[in-house]
């Protein structure tokens, strides 16, 4: 199969002098003594303009940004990225000439579900924009320093298969650095464990989608929530993180069963079977998150702990199993989008549940990404899950699309970005 390269423009830096201006004003002579005084008061003039300028020039460049997580945190070139007033998750997605941190081919640690543009994606605008907060700028994310403040760290993301996608985009960041090596994975390689040698520093990704404990039992299949118990293969694993990003999502809109005190209490979506009663999701959702939250408060392991708020999908005319699609080419403005009724409840109850707690918490900070990537319909796979998926099909609408997932490099990169500020605004 013919691999597709990203090619990335090149943008330059600096500027251009005019070589043969300053050839000609070095060259030109004449016997007048008024006229080598004029031409030498001119050049030093020039000179002296030209130093003024350079220095004007520095005076303004963005200062680098140290990822210091024991110092007061710096200034963004806008002098404010770190003040309480700005909300950096309050902003637009604005054109990005310089275009990603890595390429489909740089980064060997993206899945073929997610490596669109190998998969045969034709288009690539959706690469060359970036997230833009509304009041203040924010720092592009720097993996060399990022690894740097990392050394002899450990950073885990809980979660579902969207907190894999997060992981393997910081991987494929950081990898431009430092190749990592994969030190664990379980039998169904959903949760691994990443070392990266020369900093010591390890990430994890710990498949948790419920983030309680659950059981699949019966003919039926049914999925069992123990809304009163946490999973214990993240929280056997805490004590080891430095740096934890948690996140729920779409798995509690499955038909599950609960369970509290040893009872079975209700169900969500059981379409009245045992006859129990319909609870609905968001009360699954706002038991196992109070839960999280008592567990990151009581704790003596004090990680500093980020929870990833929802991801919103961008199917239209359907759902995944339903034909939906996302064929969309350009972003959203703010005005263009709106959170579908599923997304905008369990966003309620994230805010509910963390808003307060994050405000009073030490180590606790909410990583608010659902407006940002609402704003990005364009980012997802599609029917790019699989390598050139029209080949040979007459019925194109047949074809799966994926539009919760992210494509590799895409929008989910500037979760990195945000994720990282969040932890130096503190």
């Amino acid at each position: 199969m013919e691999q597709r390269l990203l090619l990335l423009p090149n943008t330059p830096k600096g500027s251009n002098f005019d070589e043969q201006t300053l050839d000609a004003s070095s060259s030109s002579s004449s016997s007048s003594s008024s006229t080598r005084t004029l031409l030498k008061f001119f050049v030093c003039f020039f000179l002296v303009a030209l130093a003024y300028y350079f220095i004007i020039s520095i005076s303004t460049l963005s200062p680098l940004v140290s990822i210091s997580l024991d110092s007061p945190p710096p200034l963004s070139p806008s002098g404010n990225v770190s003040s309480p007033k700005c909300d950096i998750f309050a902003g637009d997605w604005i054109p990005d000439p310089s275009g990603p941190l890595y390429t489909n081919l740089s980064c060997h640690h993206i899945q073929e579900f997610q490596n669109c543009m190998l998969n045969g994606r034709p288009d690539v605008t959706y690469l060359f924009w970036r997230w833009k907060p509304r009041d203040c700028d924010l720092p592009r994310f720097s993996p060399s320093q990022f690894l740097d403040r990392m050394r002899n760290k450990w950073w885990a993301f809980i979660g579902d298969s969207i907190a894999r996608n997060h992981v393997q985009s910081l991987i494929c960041i950081l990898s431009q650095v430092e190749e990592v090596v994969e030190v664990y994975h379980d039998k169904e390689y959903r949760s691994k464990i990443w070392r990266f040698p020369s900093h010591n520093f390890t990430l994890s990704v710990v498949w948790s989608p419920f983030l309680v404990k659950t059981e699949t039992l019966g003919i039926s299949s049914d999925i069992h929530l123990y809304l009163d118990q946490l999973d214990q293969k993240w929280t056997h694993q805490y004590s080891n993180f430095d740096y934890v990003v948690i996140s729920g999502g779409k798995w509690f809109l499955k038909a599950t069963i609960f369970h509290e005190n040893n009872t079975i209490t209700g169900c969500h979506y059981c379409q009245g079977r045992y006859n129990l009663t319909d609870l609905g999701y968001d009360y699954s959702y706002r038991k196992t998150l109070k839960l999280v939250r008592n567990f990151v408060l009581n704790s003596t392991h004090k990680p500093l702990v980020l929870f990833r708020t929802t991801t919103p999908d961008h199917f239209e005319n359907g759902e995944w199993n339903t034909g939906g699609y996302c064929n969309r080419t350009m972003p959203f403005k703010e005005d263009e989008a709106k959170l579908k009724t599923v997304d905008d409840v369990m966003r309620d109850v994230e805010l509910d549940v963390f808003q307060s707690f994050g405000e009073s918490s030490t180590n606790f900070r909410l990583l608010d990404t659902t407006g940002m990537s609402l704003l990005r319909p364009d980012g997802h796979p599609g029917p790019y899950r699989h390598p050139y998926p029209f080949a040979g099909v007459k019925d194109k609408s047949s074809v799966q699309n994926d539009c919760l997932h992210w494509c590799l490099p895409g929008p989910i990169d500037s979760w990195n970005d945000v994720m990282v500020e969040t932890i130096l605004n503190q």
